[in-house]
């Protein structure tokens, strides 16, 4: 069974910089790629970065583009989330995902970040 766990999330003023981990067990992990989501309160899940299954191809929301790295290491069976330049805006709870082929299967709980101004 897929277990993905997210950690690193706290409360950080803006302007501030946090990594969240997300360690995955159960699945190959090298063979899927992944990616962070994240919901804010009062709003829809939304997409914030993805890496592909050898790391050679990442995308990103417009809105972290520049300010956050998504990154991994297969031999860890782990994705991160470096995030830098932080703002309020970005208070949510962050979510890693996998996708073992068209869809994200499957989900972490979710880790809290929330950003004071």
């Amino acid at each position: 069974q897929v277990q993905l766990v997210e950690s690193g999330g706290g409360l950080v003023q803006a302007g501030g910089s946090l990594r969240l981990s997300c360690a995955a067990s159960g699945c190959t992990f090298s063979r899927y790629d992944m990616g962070w989501f994240r919901q804010a309160p009062g709003k829809e899940r939304e997409f914030v970065a993805a890496i592909s299954w050898s790391g050679g191809s990442t995308a990103y929301a417009d809105s972290v583009k520049g300010r956050f790295t998504i990154s991994r290491d297969n031999a860890k069976n782990t994705v991160y989330l470096q995030m830098n330049s932080l703002k309020p805006e970005d208070t949510a709870v962050y979510y890693c995902a996998a996708k073992p082929a068209i869809l994200y299967d499957y989900w972490g709980q979710g880790t809290q970040v929330t950003v004071s101004s």
